[in-house]
């Protein structure tokens, strides 16, 4: 497993605006029309990165807790499909109905959108308030597969928790690891 880092996104940067193919209803949906009420995650990921797969449960049960409180998650895949067509949309699709991912999972198939966030893992995580200015950007938790840490994604939580107490951003903010995004030649 090549273990990648996550590059640095300033907080209080505006999230890039986007209009994705959400592949679990076949509709193209804008960070507008599904950003949350009281903030919003952004997760880049794919199918086959061991690093997503190791927390796909606790993306789950996070968004499913958070959602109820205005915080929306969106996924996005950016990886060359025509490389690694593990990723593909009609595959993403499966994965979203497999796992129950309840938030959108989007297929940004020119990459641009993550090279608008300078995203360059998966998974790599961003959290915006109602602005949709940047509070945080970093790792889900300490966890990785085969370190034996359990997945509890403290280090999100702790974010959207300072989000929703209108608490200041977190000083720490340690960088997301895992698989490069695959990028097209």
């Amino acid at each position: 497993m090549a273990r990648t880092e996550s590059n640095e996104f300033k907080n209080g940067t505006s999230a890039p605006s986007f209009n994705l193919l959400n592949t679990i209803d076949g509709n193209f949906l804008s960070l507008s029309k599904v950003k949350g009420e009281e903030g919003t995650v952004i997760m880049f990921i794919c199918n086959h990165c061991p690093f997503v797969i190791h927390v796909n449960d606790e993306l789950v049960k996070m968004a499913n807790e958070y959602q109820q409180k205005g915080i929306n998650f969106i996924a996005i895949s950016s990886n060359d499909v025509e490389n690694y067509p593990q990723d593909s949309p009609k595959l993403m699709l499966q994965l979203a109905i497999d796992e129950s991912y309840p938030f959108p999972y989007l297929y940004d198939e020119t990459q641009e959108i993550a090279k608008k966030y300078d995203a360059a893992c998966t998974p790599d995580f961003y959290a915006f308030d109602t602005d949709l200015k940047s509070v945080y950007h970093g790792q889900l938790d300490d966890s990785r597969p085969g370190n034996g840490k359990p997945v509890t994604g403290i280090d999100l939580r702790n974010a959207l928790d300072n989000l929703l107490e209108n608490k200041s951003a977190l000083e720490n903010q340690k960088p997301s690891m895992g698989c490069g995004i695959k990028w097209k030649k």
